[in-house]
């Protein structure tokens, strides 16, 4: 499977760039899956519902299904964060995973910086940073800077580094 990550700062764009790019990327053929880190305490689970009852008695793993999806919700129980190569190994196979976050890991990422956050650039404490996507020129930089505008450059950019071939021509 076939890894690119979004990494930047909050309010940088990374979540509209994530929504871009997945219609581009399945409208040319291939099979995308994606991987949030959240940074503040979640829960994608209700109280009053059966599967919370089940993880609020101490089930390490609840499974929740029906015919339209199903999810697997995992506790820590106090354990470690898991990386995202150990979440990783737990999603089924597709041709390109989506990571939004996760910006200190080992994995290769798409930097997505506007100058207007006042915050610096990734890229130059980041080896794993391939390229830039922003919203205007950036001279210093000495990686592929590619217009954060511009999904279709982008993709491009995506399937070449990941050696992916389209399986429908861009639309």
């Amino acid at each position: 499977m076939k890894v690119m990550g979004l990494a930047g700062w909050s309010g940088s764009g990374k979540t509209t760039l994530m929504m871009r790019l997945l219609p581009e990327l399945i409208g040319r053929g291939l099979t995308v899956s994606t991987m949030k880190h959240a940074h503040h305490n979640f829960d994608i689970d209700q109280p009053g519902k059966d599967s919370y009852v089940h993880r609020s008695a101490g089930a390490t793993e609840v499974v929740v299904s029906s015919i339209n999806r199903w999810a697997l919700m995992h506790e820590n129980r106090g354990g470690p964060e898991p990386s995202a190569a150990e979440l990783m190994r737990q999603m089924t196979p597709v041709d390109l995973l989506l990571i939004e976050g996760f910006k200190r890991e080992s994995h290769p990422k798409l930097e997505v910086y506007r100058r207007a956050n006042g915050k610096p650039l990734l890229h130059p404490e980041d080896a794993h940073i391939v390229a830039v996507a922003s919203d205007g020129p950036l001279p210093e930089v000495t990686l592929p800077v590619l217009a954060l505008n511009d999904t279709r450059m982008i993709a491009d950019f995506i399937l070449d580094y990941c050696g992916l071939t389209a399986r429908r021509p861009a639309g």
